[in-house]
């Protein structure tokens, strides 16, 4: 299993310079940040000083969209990040949330969607595309290479992951939708002739590693109410009788509303709806020992990477254990001597 770290680019931004190098340290294969252009600092000026201050690890957002740049401007910032810096990003992608509706927009159609990372893809990838009536390419890529994970909930949009994404991204650390969402995502790959096992399956949630439950809540209940989010617009399209799980969309029942000034913030104050039980659930929370434990939970159901979101105020300690403790234990372990 691979093993990520999820931040907001919050000034200042060697702030997040210095969590990426950390966590390139300690042995974290990838570092994903926000991309919401007026909540928080632009992710790609600061994943070129990312890249340029580290070695191994991989940068990009989670989770882009496809309404708040233009796709061939997308494509060319990953294309010349790689030409720099030897093909070290990633990008996640989704239909978009806080970027565009804090400019009162809306999510894009799954259409617009399905054929952003096809433009992306192409050029990113150093080929060609057709593109607004015209053929497209980088003259100065090549070798470029990058690959488009798609963060999805709904049936229709695992259905497109299934279809065209490279991975798949699932906000939501609890087991069961995990198992229930990665299996329909599979079986759309099979249905489009693709082999569901070339496709990376990535589990997004908070972690924190402590002992103090009610502290360690407090601090991720932020993360119930982003999904909440998403769980609401599946519910507004499908109704509640759809074929999401209901553990995924019953405890949106007393949701309010939602302040994005406060998005993906520990302590915010419009998450109370959101109980311990899904807290719990959706994030990955207690002692190192409790964490392996989800975590190979995660592995048996074809997880690839667990990428832990570090929006609390315990980000070095946790980095610090997973890479002693946690991580080591979830990694094959070869010996010098048979």
């Amino acid at each position: 299993m691979d093993f990520g770290a999820v931040v907001q680019t919050n000034p200042p931004a060697a702030r997040t310079v210095g969590l990426a190098k950390l966590s390139e340290q300690y042995g974290f294969d990838y570092f994903w940040t926000f991309d919401s252009h007026l909540l928080w600092q632009e992710p790609y000026v600061i994943y070129s000083q990312i890249l340029a201050e580290t070695n191994k690890i991989k940068v990009g957002p989670m989770v882009t969209n496809p309404a708040t740049r233009d796709w061939t401007v997308t494509a060319s910032v990953y294309a010349t990040l790689n030409e720099m810096y030897g093909n070290r990003t990633i990008c996640g992608i989704g239909r978009g949330d806080s970027a565009v509706r804090v400019t009162n927009g809306a999510p894009t159609t799954l259409k617009t969607l399905r054929e952003s990372i096809h433009v992306i893809r192409e050029l990113a990838n150093s080929r060609s595309v057709e593109y607004n009536g015209a053929t497209l390419q980088f003259p100065w890529s090549k070798g470029s290479s990058l690959d488009l994970w798609v963060a999805a909930y709904g049936p229709l949009a695992l259905k497109l992951t299934g279809e065209v994404g490279d991975g798949f991204i699932l906000q939501c650390g609890d087991i069961d939708i995990a198992k229930w969402m990665i299996a329909t995502v599979r079986k759309a790959a099979e249905n489009v002739g693709r082999d569901p096992d070339e496709i990376a399956f990535c589990v997004a949630a908070p972690m924190y590693i402590g002992d103090d439950w009610e502290h360690m809540r407090d601090q991720c209940r932020w993360f119930g109410g982003m999904v909440g989010n998403h769980v609401a617009d599946i519910v507004a399209k499908y109704g509640e009788s759809s074929d999401v799980p209901e553990a995924l969309t019953s405890y949106i029942k007393d949701r309010e509303g939602y302040d994005y000034n406060e998005h993906g913030r520990a302590g915010n104050s419009h998450t109370s709806f959101v109980p311990d039980d899904i807290v719990d659930r959706f994030c990955v929370l207690g002692t190192a020992e409790q964490h392996i434990e989800k975590l190979k939970q995660y592995a048996e159901i074809g997880v690839t990477q667990f990428a832990g979101y570090l929006q609390h105020d315990n980000k070095e300690e946790t980095l610090r254990v997973y890479g002693e403790t946690v991580m080591p234990a979830l990694r094959d372990h070869i010996t010098a001597k048979a």
